[in-house]
């Protein structure tokens, strides 16, 4: 009887059988002709690969076990020990932690860029400089970066463009088109999409980085499990449908929280009055995402009210779910930066970060009145 499902099943084994010695040397002779031990590759986790490589429009992506092994395997691509690395000041706490606490060791430096100063490089490319880490949309600050821009000044002086497109997704921005080298996602977040997987992915324009990605995958063992890769999969299938509801119900609240006494700034990208509205417009096709941050007095009271008082917006540090959530950036994501960094990047007490859901948008804001007021 022939079975031909629909959808990929999940191959849960760890090892491929191998009938006689001709199909072992096949698996060598044709890379990709056949599959052998997991960690080296599986269909599942191929098959999610693939898919974000194709909605990023890229030549070749692995899928690993998260997001920070997606940022390590972007930075091993292109570095080894003696080189440094750019990174935007305004990133993702646990990128600046493994640059500092990990790659340091293993003698990669790192500089920190001010946003204003992103397309100016100069000042801080050196001899042994290899690429630039941005990220396309900041967290938790909302910032947009000028992706074709940053190529322009990274490739000026023969740097790698590598960003993090985890809080924008392939839907709303495709860096590769805009000239950066590798663009990477958390694909925990919105490419996955209901807070039950943990993987990431790496997708590159260029084939020998490919292989070189999945040369670091395979030897560090980052490779993403085969239930994980069809859970991730199938969240994929309704990311674009899930991204219009995020940004729709997201810039509600956003001119929500605007107009509300209690709130003294809110950092979307979709409002008039935020600093790259125009470029975030041209650069996300009218899309502005489901993430936002906004800030209360700065008093550790009002945070926890709020916390409190919420019913639709759980304290949860991660993002880009289905369901609404908020999170802390001083006490998580950024809590190991020091107090200057916090403090020069607007990382305040009052900070709170939200991640916007697709549920009732009536709903949404009923719970944001009566937990403000």
């Amino acid at each position: 009887m022939k079975i031909t499902p629909k959808i990929t099943p999940i191959y849960q084994t760890s090892v491929f059988k191998f009938d006689d010695l001709n199909e072992l040397e096949q698996y060598f002779g044709e890379p990709g002709s056949r599959y052998m031990y997991s960690r080296n590759g599986n269909p599942n986790s191929d098959e999610l690969a693939e898919a974000v490589n194709k909605l990023e429009g890229g030549v070749g992506a692995i899928a690993t076990g998260s997001g920070m092994a997606a940022i390590f395997a972007a930075i091993l691509a292109y570095c080894q020990a003696g080189d440094h690395v750019l990174c935007a000041a305004d990133i993702y706490g646990g990128s600046s932690s493994l640059l500092n606490a990990e790659l340091s060791r293993m003698g990669i430096t790192v500089t920190y860029v001010p946003f204003e100063q992103l397309y100016t490089l100069d000042e801080f490319v050196q001899p042994t400089t290899r690429l630039l880490l941005a990220e396309t949309i900041s967290n938790p600050l909302l910032r947009v970066a000028d992706l074709q821009s940053l190529a322009t000044e990274c490739h000026r002086h023969g740097l790698k463009l590598v960003v993090d497109n985890t809080f924008a997704s392939p839907i709303i921005t495709r860096p590769l088109e805009l000239g950066a080298d590798i663009t990477l996602h958390s694909v925990t977040k919105y490419i996955a999409g209901h807070s039950d997987v943990t993987a990431g992915v790496v997708v590159t324009n260029d084939a020998e980085t490919a292989a070189r990605l999945k040369q670091i995958g395979v030897f560090y063992g980052l490779t993403l499990s085969p239930m994980e890769s069809w859970l991730a999969v199938r969240g994929l299938k309704t990311l674009r449908l899930r991204m219009r509801e995020h940004s729709a119900n997201a810039l509600a609240i956003a001119h929500f929280l605007a107009a509300h006494p209690k709130v003294r700034q809110v950092n979307y990208p979709g409002l008039d009055a935020h600093p790259q509205h125009a470029l975030a417009r041209e650069q996300g096709a009218g899309q502005f995402g489901g993430m936002m941050s906004f800030l209360l007095a700065d008093e550790a009271s009002a945070v926890n009210d709020l916390m409190h008082r919420t019913k639709r917006f759980p304290f949860a540090p991660s993002l880009a779910g289905v369901d609404s959530s908020l999170s802390y950036p001083l006490g998580t994501s950024h809590r190991y930066l020091s107090s200057e960094q916090q403090q020069e990047l607007g990382i305040t007490v009052g900070l709170v970060r939200l991640s916007v859901g697709i549920e009732p948008l009536e709903e949404l804001l009923a719970d944001l009145a009566q937990a403000l007021d």
